[in-house]
């Protein structure tokens, strides 16, 4: 069985996983806001050391590739490849939203009647989504959404959904009137559902090139430049 390290970095939470094939040795999580450069890897120093186990001894990383914060997904898949190289070992990737969806589904019962709906906040009324089964198909692709009335309007008539994540509750007012709209609170990215996801990928041997790797960034980041003065 393989010892696999999962990261987060794609919201303010930052959290590390261990895992030893399908088993969750310890994970540690963080929230708090741009602390990630400077914590992520003491974090894995020490559930390294709290489980009994050397960084040496990892075979292979698994990283939250997105969509998410830009500065975050940087630093998380930045430290991935830095492990990855110094160890030659594979990289994972697995999908932010997939993940949160995750962790809805394992804790419901009848999850084959629901579509399920993560939601990260993007600003203003825009979010990251998509539409998935209970077994992480993609009925909508990962894109951003300027939340609307009118959002995910056909889907709803159709069946119940149920959304979740920290840009959901923007969308709860929207669509206080239909009942097939069902909100889950207390749902945010952590590094164990993406380990639990990357388990499976790594048996499959579904492994990113780690040289060139770039997380899921979804939308350009756009920098503003101060004005100088001419001397």
């Amino acid at each position: 069985m393989a010892l696999l390290l999962a990261l987060e970095t794609s919201s303010s939470v930052c959290s590390v996983a261990l895992f030893k094939g399908d088993q969750l040795l310890g994970a540690s999580e963080l929230l708090i806001e741009k602390s990630h450069s400077s914590h992520i890897t003491v974090m894995v120093s020490q559930l390294l050391e709290n489980c009994g186990f050397e960084l040496k001894q990892l075979e292979a990383v698994a990283i939250s590739g997105g969509p998410g914060s830009y500065t975050g997904l940087r630093i998380g898949s930045s430290t991935a490849k830095g492990f990855c190289y110094a160890l030659d070992i594979p990289l994972i990737e697995v999908s932010t939203l997939h993940g949160l969806a995750a962790q809805v589904v394992s804790t419901i019962p009848n999850t084959e009647v629901y579509l399920f709906c993560p939601m990260l906040d993007a600003r203003r009324m825009e979010v990251y989504t998509c539409l998935l089964t209970d077994q992480l198909q993609e009925v909508e692709a990962i894109a951003p959404v300027v939340l609307t009335e009118e959002t995910f309007k056909n889907k709803l008539t159709d069946q119940p959904v149920m959304f979740f994540g920290n840009g959901a509750s923007k969308f709860k007012p929207l669509v206080a009137a239909n009942n097939n709209a069902l909100f889950v609170e207390g749902i945010s990215p952590s590094a164990k559902t993406i380990g639990q996801l990357a388990v499976g990928k790594y048996e499959k041997q579904l492994f990113e090139d780690v040289a060139y790797y770039e997380p899921f960034y979804l939308k350009d980041v756009y920098i503003t430049r101060g004005n100088k003065s001419a001397n």
